[in-house]
């Protein structure tokens, strides 16, 4: 998985308050394995899609934030996943889970639910990585080994979301059409929906440690304003919260 996997995290809570929190945009496709209770969603991206709990999961691309809910207890591994490495981890495009959460035996068929049982009865972190690090997806018949999805679309992602969409498309000898036509496709949003996303999720790593003027500039915001607009319609909060 190591060449389509950008992160993966570990994370295990006990004795806290019940709560909530939000997944919110990013420009990666989340998986999750649980270890001692499933995941439970109260709200996905998509308003339509009901709620309910996984043990592991895969997430598409999306918009607005999903609301996962606990009691006091939550653990698992989870994994930021390139779009473009959806085709070869998936055996499909990132554009067909777009907004939508499925439990991970969906695309990754049996392995998601023997790799869960290992990561669980592992005895320490390192070893519970060393099994995803090592995990092997079967091929997908007429897939590439890479994903990469069609030629050119490696190179028309847009740079940390502040590239002009016109630019990208002349960069990868595509008209502006075809390439919001591919987009829409292979990662599941439209150029410039995609760009919003990328600037949003580095702000919001930078918020934390920097004045929010700062953090518009060096996220391509036109000013503080449009940088609180873009938090509300993509989380609900301000970036204070």
């Amino acid at each position: 998985m190591g060449r389509v996997v950008a992160e993966h995290r570990g994370y295990r809570q006990r004795g806290v308050p019940a709560g909530r929190h939000l997944g919110l945009p990013s420009p990666f496709l989340t998986v999750i394995f649980t270890l001692d209770e499933p995941l439970r969603i109260a709200r996905h991206a998509d308003p339509g899609q009901p709620a309910g709990q996984y043990v592991t999961l895969v997430g598409g691309l999306h918009t607005s934030p999903v609301v996962l809910v606990h009691d006091g207890a939550q653990s698992g591994i989870q994994l930021q996943v390139s779009p473009l490495g959806a085709r070869g981890l998936f055996g499909m495009p990132a554009g067909e889970l777009a907004s939508v959460d499925v439990s991970g035996d969906v695309v990754l068929g049996a392995v998601a639910g023997q790799l869960q049982e290992r990561i669980a009865a592992a005895k320490s972190w390192p070893k519970r990585f060393a099994l995803v690090d090592r995990a092997r997806v079967p091929a997908r018949r007429g897939v590439p080994a890479c994903g990469a999805g069609p030629a050119g679309m490696g190179g028309a992602v847009p740079s940390g979301g502040q590239v002009a969409i016109a630019s990208v498309a002349d960069d990868v000898a595509w008209s502006t059409r075809h390439l919001v036509r591919q987009f829409q496709i292979e990662i599941g949003l439209t150029p410039k929906t995609a760009a919003r996303v990328i600037r949003f999720d580095r702000a919001r790593r930078l918020i934390p440690h920097h004045r929010g003027a700062e953090v518009a500039a060096r996220c391509g915001y036109t000013d503080q304003s449009h940088l609180v607009r873009d938090f509300l319609d993509l989380t609900g909060l301000p970036p204070t919260r």
